[in-house]
């Protein structure tokens, strides 16, 4: 019951979060990758081993290349994604990615036209619409059978509540994150966040579920037990479970993001971040909303 008991105080700190996250949102933007404002696809292979992220960038900056996402590719190779090239930077890119004494082959230069960036910046749009929709309406069905205190449909619009939540953190950290380094937005930054979501709503109705069931048994008992005592004991009853849960993924994420490969840093990170933000609104937003939202239909 101290989460409940205290929600205002978590309703706080979550408007905290989310203000910070919308602020660093417009003052920062978002810096789009070639997969949504088009540019150039390169992959290049090194016979005698790779050189080093670090010495790369630095070849391909000072050419002039911007809107740089490097990723390694097997144990030779580089997928580097760049805004459009010109033909000098065309003509002088096998010498460009040739670094510290390794020999590069280009095995693929792909030009991507802003037709396709904005294909798949509609997609993903798209599909986070798709992914909130078929969520509302899988809990209110869900939920039909307990539509006492509050309705099936108020279980599911606070689920979006939260996710909206778990969106807007790691949107707000990867705005940051790219002011800060320069990470760019691609399909692998959507995919993170999907996963988010899938991980977040997962945990969500793992509470609101034994919150049912609670109100099940009350009514077969005549149990007297209001709302919030019900909702309160509910989210004890799950509170080690998902913090459990959450830990193993967070110590996963961790490990990859210190031990994986460049490739897959900042997604590792922006999971993180949201499997953090996920944990956070399951436990104390989306039960203390609930309770929330009773109380005050039992005010009017």
């Amino acid at each position: 019951m101290f989460i409940i008991k205290h929600r205002t105080i978590f309703f706080g700190i979550t408007g905290a979060l989310v203000l910070a996250s919308i602020i660093a949102l417009f003052s920062f933007g978002l810096h789009l990758g070639a997969d949504f404002t088009g540019g150039t696809l390169i992959e290049a292979s090194y016979t005698e081993g790779r050189p080093v992220p670090q010495a790369l960038e630095a070849s391909l900056y000072t050419a002039g290349f911007s809107g740089l996402s490097l990723r390694e590719a097997g144990e030779r190779s580089y997928i580097i994604r760049t805004d459009s090239i010109s033909e000098m930077q065309r003509t002088h890119l096998l010498a460009t990615l040739s670094v510290d004494g390794h020999s590069a082959t280009i095995d693929q230069l792909t030009e991507v036209g802003p037709t396709i960036g904005a294909e798949l910046r509609a997609k993903a749009f798209v599909a986070l619409a798709m992914v909130l929709v078929c969520i509302l309406l899988f809990i209110a069905f869900a939920f039909r059978k307990v539509s006492k205190p509050i309705s099936s449909w108020v279980y599911g619009f606070i689920a979006l509540v939260t996710l909206i939540h778990d969106v807007i953190i790691p949107v707000g950290f990867y705005a940051v994150l790219g002011h800060l380094t320069g990470a760019q937005v691609d399909t692998l930054f959507v995919t993170a966040i999907l996963t988010v979501l899938g991980f977040s709503i997962h945990d969500t109705i793992v509470v609101f579920d034994r919150t049912r069931e609670n109100l099940r048994t009350n009514h077969d008992r005549n149990r007297k037990e209001s709302f919030a005592e019900t909702a309160g004991r509910s989210l004890e009853q799950t509170f080690v479970r998902s913090i459990n849960t959450s830990l193993t993924v967070v110590l996963t994420l961790m490990i990859l993001y210190v031990l994986g490969p460049a490739s897959t840093k900042v997604f590792s990170l922006t999971l993180l971040v949201g499997v953090v933000a996920g944990t956070f609104s399951s436990i104390f937003l989306a039960t203390p909303l609930l309770v929330e939202v009773a109380e005050r239909r039992k005010l009017k």
